[in-house]
């Protein structure tokens, strides 16, 4: 299985709360040239699994155009930023398991990102996520490695 982690794009501050912070015009930016960037290699992904927070679900709706519809996608209130990364990481693959996924994307926040990473690989430490930016996993069975993490500004490199 392919597992994308990814960051929500930039988001505002001038919100009644952290949770119904907006992105910005450069974070809707950044989340288009990742999405085109991704989509020349992953045409789309059998699961979506999205924050409930307002600035993942806009980063959702950024990326949904550039990809073919998911054959699910979901609504998790765990994917927020204190979530718990070993139940996340639980359910992440409960899920998947249940919709026999291939190829499932995660849109969440920091630092459950972060130990999320470090919760379904062995050994490593948790990375730091760019606004928008994305971290491949590749699992088989019980094995798991890091692909790839990749930011807007490293785009061009």
């Amino acid at each position: 299985m392919q597992l994308f982690l990814m960051r929500h794009g930039e988001a505002g501050f001038n919100a009644h709360s952290d949770r119904e912070r907006t992105l910005t015009d450069l974070g809707r930016l950044n989340v288009r040239a990742m999405s085109q960037w991704l989509g020349q290699s992953v045409a789309e992904f059998d699961l979506v699994l999205v924050s409930p927070y307002l600035r993942a679900q806009q980063t959702w709706q950024e990326l949904r155009p550039h990809f073919s519809e998911p054959s699910q996608w979901l609504t998790l209130d765990d994917l927020v930023p204190e979530g718990d990364p070993a139940k996340v990481a639980d359910v992440v693959m409960a899920y998947a398991e249940h919709f026999n996924a291939k190829k499932v994307l995660v849109l969440a926040h920091m630092p459950l990102l972060g130990y999320l990473v470090s919760e379904l690989v062995a050994g490593v430490e948790p990375p730091l996520f760019a606004t928008s930016g994305m971290t491949l996993i590749n699992k088989q069975a019980s094995e798991a490695s890091v692909e790839w993490q990749r930011a807007p500004h490293m785009l061009s490199e």
